[in-house]
């Protein structure tokens, strides 16, 4: 066994999947070592950033979860839209708009990258583990 897909999960077209996404984010940190309570943060922002542009007939959203070679976690989040996510201007009053502010306050490094022959992106972000 071993590989990337037992780290993987298929999120479904459901913004009340994001309670999955969280027990499945603790669950990979857990077998790690790793405190969750960043990790579910970021994979939230990330899986429900896909969820609220994907459309039905976009496909799957899938988040991945691997570590680097330094021991960080990769966490990397594939919808097949081709819609670029951008960082918004916060608005502390504004509900939406937060996702990648927050990604980005407290990742390592993030970014997006698209897939070749427009089927998609992947936004990843590296979080260290402690």
């Amino acid at each position: 066994m071993g590989g990337a897909a037992e780290n993987e999960m298929v999120v479904k077209q459901d913004l009340k999947v994001v309670a999955e996404v969280r027990r499945f984010v603790r669950l990979v940190t857990g077998q790690w070592d790793m405190d969750d309570f960043v990790p579910c943060l970021v994979a939230s922002e990330l899986v429900t950033n896909a969820l609220r542009y994907a459309s039905e007939n976009d496909g799957d959203v899938t988040l991945r979860l691997d570590r680097t070679e330094d021991g960080a976690l990769w966490m990397e989040v594939q919808d097949a839209t081709c819609d670029l996510p951008h960082m918004l201007k916060t608005d502390t009053a504004s509900e939406t708009g937060r996702g990648l502010f927050i990604v980005d306050q407290y990742a390592r490094c993030w970014g997006i990258r698209a897939l070749a022959g427009d089927v998609g992106k992947i936004v990843f972000a590296v979080l260290d583990a402690s």
